[in-house]
Order: C-alpha cells, then sequence, then structure tokens
C-alpha cells in the first residue's frame, strides 16, 4: 500500500472501531506447530462488549471458554471451573490488551509496533511487529487482515520460533445488544 492507502485504511479502521460496541463472531482458529503434519482446528464464538469485556467459547472439537473481565481471567474447561487474576500481571494486562484492540482492529500504535501495510485480493493486510523485547518472547508479530468495511476477517499471531495461531472471523454481528450475563462463565 501506499502511504495515503495505509492512512486511510487507518482512518476507516480506527472509525469502526470507535463505533463498535458489541461484536458477536463465529470463529475457526487454527494452530501451526511446525512438527505437526496438520494443523490444531477448533471452532467456537467470540462475544465482544465494549470496553474491553470478551468471551471465547469453543465449541468444537471440545466445549472451553474463556472471559477477559475485570483484569480476570475466568476459565471453563467442560464445567470445571478456575480463574486467574491478570491484573497484577503486566506481560498479561498488556496481552488482554492487544487481545481486544486486534478483535476490533484498533493497534495502529506506531510507538509499540513497526507496522508494514498490503493490499491482498481486495482486502488490506496489516503486519504489527512488536517493539516490546519481553512481548516479542511470546509474540513477535501480528498480521490483521481486514475487509472493505474495516472489520476483522482475520488475525494471525506469530510466536519466535515460526509457529503461528491463525483465527478466521465469519458471520460477524456488530452492535447488537449483549446482556452482561452472557460475560459469566
Amino acid at each position: 500500500m501506499n502511504n495515503q492507502e495505509a492512512i486511510a485504511l487507518k482512518s476507516l479502521v480506527k472509525n469502526r472501531a470507535a463505533t463498535t460496541k458489541t461484536i458477536l463472531s463465529d470463529f475457526t482458529q487454527s494452530k501451526h506447530l511446525d512438527f505437526l503434519d496438520n494443523d490444531i482446528v477448533t471452532k467456537g464464538k467470540l462475544a465482544f462488549k465494549s470496553p474491553n469485556l470478551i468471551k471465547w467459547s469453543y465449541t468444537d472439537p471440545f466445549k472451553y471458554s474463556v472471559v477477559f473481565k475485570n483484569e480476570t481471567l475466568y476459565i471453563n474447561d467442560e464445567g470445571n471451573k478456575s480463574n486467574v487474576d491478570i491484573g497484577s500481571s503486566k506481560m498479561f494486562k498488556q496481552l488482554n490488551k492487544l487481545i481486544i484492540n486486534s478483535v476490533k482492529g484498533d493497534m495502529f500504535d506506531d510507538n509499540a509496533f513497526s507496522i508494514t501495510y498490503f493490499k491482498i485480493d481486495g482486502l488490506s493486510l496489516v503486519q504489527f511487529t512488536s517493539k516490546d523485547e519481553k512481548l516479542s518472547k511470546y509474540i513477535s508479530a501480528f498480521h490483521i487482515t481486514f475487509n472493505k468495511k474495516g472489520d476483522v476477517e482475520q488475525v494471525k499471531m506469530i510466536e519466535p520460533s515460526g509457529d503461528f495461531t491463525k483465527i478466521d472471523f465469519v458471520n460477524r454481528v456488530l452492535n447488537n445488544p449483549l446482556n452482561d450475563t452472557l460475560f459469566t462463565n
């Protein structure tokens, strides 16, 4: 992308993120590990409510949910419930913020990332490479693909080893009212 196209995309995505209060979406997650012949594929539903409620509900091949809420990570592994205080961990706070911002598509922070823009098959691909050394030990880059409306179609998180997790979002519904009880585990 040229500079003007990149500026236009940033503006479109930031405006879309600013007006997005809720997201419901189906997703397919593929975990690629170099030592496996096939990727590990899971499916589920994502729920997001502004400013910072997010729930990942995995439905296939197993039932598992994770809720980020009030600096706590709530986990429900087929009925076995636990929670983790992430408020005291700067790294978990940063990862949670990155997850929320990547779902919304609002990660355009030139201080935190080196950012590169591409056009591919009518979509926009933005590659974010972390400038934070601590974060880079876990996630070296994010690749986010946006559609023409500025919605996130795919998030790819790349680990330093080259292994990656790719999440494709489909059947997205924006700004429908979501009850807070949806974010209980």
